[in-house]
């Protein structure tokens, strides 16, 4: 049996109603920042509960303006996790800020007990990662947050619809990045991003931010950048947007599915904790496996799609060099790049197709 990773196959095996939408756009002309973005944007903020959402190019775009547009530059420090997708920490260092990492604890978030220590008198921001769709302790984040005087932007590009006790994550910072990557929970057919905010002043300072700076056509208010939301996706993302709860709800399932299987696995997978206040989305499900490449070459061989994210941190990466980090710094975040591995969880998966993954997983160590 094969068990593809990617579903788009699957998701857009029907495509005459997107193409019809497609079809009205192209008769309007309206290309860029046109209705369609703005219907999304209003619908987005809706999902969330937030009051302010812009559509920008990527989820990346989504961070890197929000920390400009906080002020973030040369001279700053920002804390963050090295156990995330390279985004997070290509925002910061495109605003001419330096990361500074902190080691992530056994949800595969950053680690709030170790944040103070890591406190200069640089650090200006923290960017918490709702990695895999399970929010970070914000409560305890912004609890540093608001003693310290910091400010936060929330890496929240894994995390629609996912929260703590009912309250959406991208509430608790000055600004979140959301994505809407072709693998998101709610996705377009290639880049797009969203920001959330409750600062009616900061949103109006990324709305020029993200259109060159113009107020018109022919003012300019501050040298910006372009990293306008098409329209051709928000059209997508407007067909998509109404499944999202659906969506989410059958990954929850699947991750649940699977969380009782592996459970009788525990000499071999150590699942990360469940916490009932947080609402994990399970943009990835993520454990962590004894023999993981042996386990991984298996998977593969026998037709299940699995993955790891990320075999590498990045405060190992080369391009981390110049920050001085060495290997054994963060070692929960550097155990985990040796042992977690990424089962497929869309929502277009079959319980035989779940049964499966599982199956395999048992046949490998038990044979």
């Amino acid at each position: 049996m094969k068990v593809p990773y990617s579903y788009l196959d699957r998701q857009f095996a029907e495509i005459d109603g997107y193409l019809e939408d497609i079809r009205a756009l192209v008769a309007s002309g309206d290309f860029t920042l046109g209705r369609a973005v703005e219907e999304f944007e209003a619908g987005f903020a809706g999902l969330t509960g937030l009051p302010l959402a812009l559509g920008v190019a990527s989820g990346t775009d989504a961070l890197f303006l929000s920390l400009k547009a906080l002020g973030l530059g040369p001279g700053d420090e920002v804390i963050t996790a090295p156990n995330t997708f390279v985004a997070t920490v290509g925002a910061i260092v495109m605003t001419g800020a330096r990361p500074v990492f902190v080691d992530n604890n056994e949800t595969f978030t950053i680690d709030p007990d170790l944040i103070e220590a890591a406190i200069t008198p640089r650090v200006k921001a923290i960017m918490p990662v709702h990695l895999t769709g399970k929010p970070a302790d914000m409560p305890a984040v912004m609890d540093i947050v608001q003693r310290r005087g910091l400010v936060v932007v929330e890496d929240a590009a894994q995390a629609i619809l996912a929260g703590i006790d009912g309250r959406h994550v991208g509430s608790w910072g000055a600004a979140a990045g959301f994505s809407l990557h072709p693998l998101k929970n709610l996705n377009v057919w290639g880049d797009g991003g969203l920001i959330l905010t409750r600062s009616r002043e900061l949103y109006d300072k990324l709305k020029l931010m993200r259109n060159h700076g113009l107020s018109d056509r022919d003012t300019i208010q501050a040298y910006g950048h372009n990293s306008r939301l098409d329209s051709l996706q928000a059209v997508v993302a407007l067909r998509l947007l109404p499944q999202v709860e659906a969506i989410t709800a059958q990954r929850i399932a699947n991750a649940a599915f699977y969380d009782q299987a592996l459970a009788e696995l525990a000499e071999f997978i150590t699942l990360p904790p469940r916490e009932p206040r947080f609402r994990q989305v399970f943009h990835t499900y993520v454990v962590q496996a004894r023999d993981r490449d042996r386990l991984l070459d298996h998977l593969l061989r026998a037709g299940v799609r699995a993955k790891v994210h990320y075999p590498t941190p990045l405060h190992l990466q080369p391009a981390s060099a110049y920050l001085g980090y060495r290997a054994g710094d963060f070692p929960v975040c550097e155990r985990h790049c040796r042992t977690i591995i990424s089962l497929p969880v869309h929502q277009h998966l079959s319980q035989a197709e779940l049964a499966f993954v599982v199956d395999q997983i048992r046949k490998f160590y038990l044979g």
